[in-house]
């Protein structure tokens, strides 16, 4: 790791996570093989194992996986400035531009069309995921075992429909259990217990977010929307689809600020903006509430994601001390690659198509990205770029 000054790390991760925030087009899979590549990669902030460790460590917890990525970088390379300045940087962009489709939405009534933009970004971005994925894989793979807890975690989540935190516990307790077979008596160990209670108390908060009021109508308060977001951020697991079901019940159900239609629009403004999707909320809150509502329901929808990290990421070193625990974290690792190849393999089906039905154009600009990613390092935000302006030519001359 480079030594520099506090105040140069600071504008360095400031940099990085906008322009990361600017072109994170494609979800947290796409965010985080991007940050990969820029932190690990090209500047050597953080060595593989250690990135690999914070993803595993990621995925314990509740908030939005990449986001949550970009804090603990922050905080790895510069402290608690650092945990702040990354952050906010790699969210900012994606706030911004949607609070400013909010804004038009309110004002015209209409969506925007981003489909052509969308077109030759998605197939990019699937290279860039399926390059991370490469990387990332060889080095959290090392042994048989590991690759069979990987397979077994995709086969769950694939054909049994067994939910993503599940799986990933599963992978985690009993690819433990199987890598240290021999028994063993442990000493107490505090970051332990620790971090075990945080993923109890987290589930448990999951579990209590489907206890939402049935009232209807219920006047507008900054403060309601806002603990209501703080609610959503510190129990939220499982991504977009899972947002989508907490807002449904919490504010078109419960509260009725919300109509059905609007839900649907503010979860597709958070589909098509880069950065991380919880940025609905921004559009959410301004719909409800104004500038004011927007601010609220930002800020406390993030704000556990920043809680959360600082309470764990000093945990993360402790684990590898032990040898169960480090052969826990090696187990939640490879299970939560597992479940980036299932989204992948998603999105992969959902952009290219499926033969004989598929897009040549895309399929071409998908594999192009792999291609120049994997055999000749090409950065990630050139291979976006070049993506839109190809899919863009392509769009317009179907």
């Amino acid at each position: 790791m480079p030594q520099t000054g506090t105040f140069d790390r600071l504008a360095e991760l400031a940099r990085l996570f906008l322009k990361l925030g600017l072109i994170g087009f494609g979800g947290p899979n796409a965010h985080i093989a991007m940050m990969e590549d820029e932190v690990v990669n090209r500047r050597e902030w953080l060595t593989r194992v250690h990135f690999i460790d914070l993803i595993g460590a990621t995925n314990l917890i509740p908030g939005p996986n990449s986001t949550e990525m970009a804090i603990q970088i922050g905080y790895v390379y510069a402290g608690w400035l650092g945990l702040i300045v990354a952050g906010v940087s790699f969210i900012l962009p994606a706030v911004l531009i949607t609070l400013g489709l909010a804004w038009g939405y309110v004002k015209f009534g209409t969506m925007p069309q981003v489909a052509f933009l969308l077109y030759g970004i998605k197939p990019a971005v699937l290279g860039v995921i399926v390059d991370a994925l490469w990387r990332l894989g060889k080095k959290a793979i090392e042994t048989s075992k590991l690759l069979t807890i990987a397979i077994a975690v995709i086969l769950l989540v694939w054909f049994a429909h067994v939910n993503e935190i599940i799986a990933l516990l599963t992978g985690g307790i009993l690819g433990a259990i199987w890598l240290q077979f021999s028994p063993r008596n442990p000493k107490s160990d505090e970051s332990a217990n620790l971090l075990i209670a945080g993923i109890t108390t987290g589930i448990a908060l999951k579990a209590s977010a489907t206890a939402i009021g049935l009232a209807k109508t219920i006047p507008v308060s900054l403060w309601q929307l806002g603990y209501s977001f703080l609610k959503i951020g510190g129990t939220l697991f499982g991504g977009g689809y899972v947002l989508l079901s907490l807002v449904q019940s919490e504010f078109v159900d419960g509260y009725g600020w919300l109509t059905q239609p609007q839900l649907l629009d503010a979860i597709s403004i958070g589909q098509f903006t880069p950065g991380p999707i919880l940025s609905t909320a921004t559009f959410i809150g301004y719909i409800i509430a104004g500038i004011p509502g927007a601010i609220v329901a930002t800020i406390a929808i993030f704000l556990p994601s920043f809680v959360l990290v600082a309470a764990t990421n000093s945990l993360i070193p402790h684990l590898r001390k032990s040898k169960w625990l480090a052969a826990f974290l090696d187990a939640v690792n490879v299970s939560a690659l597992a479940l980036m190849v299932v989204v992948t393999i998603q999105l992969a089906l959902a952009t290219l198509g499926i033969p004989p039905k598929l897009d040549l154009v895309v399929v071409s600009i998908s594999i192009g990205s792999a291609i120049l990613s994997i055999r000749f390092q090409v950065n990630s935000t050139w291979l976006v770029l070049g993506g839109a302006a190809i899919g863009q030519i392509a769009y317009f001359l179907r």
